[in-house]
């Protein structure tokens, strides 16, 4: 099997305390994973960042590298945004790059690169019109977001459902293919 480089980038949503084991499901389907957090997320992760970057074999990355620093990560071949964030949503859809994580992703459609989104909001944000704007903004732009029917479904606020993490990774086994 090929192995393939794959940019898992996360926003901080409860979803991703359980980032441990999705990289190792993508590592088990042959990803080379690289993983990316908000800077919330880092700060939720701080404990286990060195244990994330053994298991990767990258470091997790966070902030941009300074100008002249050499890239830490090989090319991807494919990205997923997951658990993505009402923020970070409508900050890629926007292009608002302050952000590392969505930097990333707003370059990364230029570059042509693979893109899955799955956003986690509860459905107190899905009323807010931006999101589904966003969500089509993205759409549009070659993103293949999972939400709704056979992507993620918001939950009420508050409320605790599993998150969908292996149709995440069963759309990313299939772009670009």
């Amino acid at each position: 099997m090929t192995t393939r480089t794959l940019y898992l980038l996360c926003s901080a949503a409860p979803p991703v305390f359980d980032i441990a084991s999705v990289v190792e499901d993508a590592q088990g389907r042959g990803w080379d994973v690289c993983l990316g957090l908000t800077p919330t997320a880092a700060d939720w992760l701080e404990d286990s960042l060195p244990g994330l970057a053994a298991l990767t074999g990258h470091p997790v990355r966070s902030r941009y590298k300074r100008p002249g620093d050499p890239d830490v990560w090989p090319k991807a071949d494919a990205i997923l945004v997951a658990p993505a964030t009402f923020n970070t949503v409508n900050a890629w859809a926007l292009g608002l790059t302050d952000r590392f994580v969505v930097g990333v992703v707003a370059e990364a459609i230029g570059k042509g690169i693979p893109m899955a989104v799955m956003p986690c909001v509860n459905a107190a944000y899905a009323q807010h019109r931006a999101l589904d704007r966003s969500l089509g903004e993205l759409r549009e732009m070659g993103v293949v977001v999972l939400y709704g029917e056979g992507g993620f479904v918001p939950n009420q606020p508050g409320e605790k459902v599993p998150y969908p993490w292996g149709i995440a990774l069963d759309a990313v086994d299939g772009l670009g293919r």
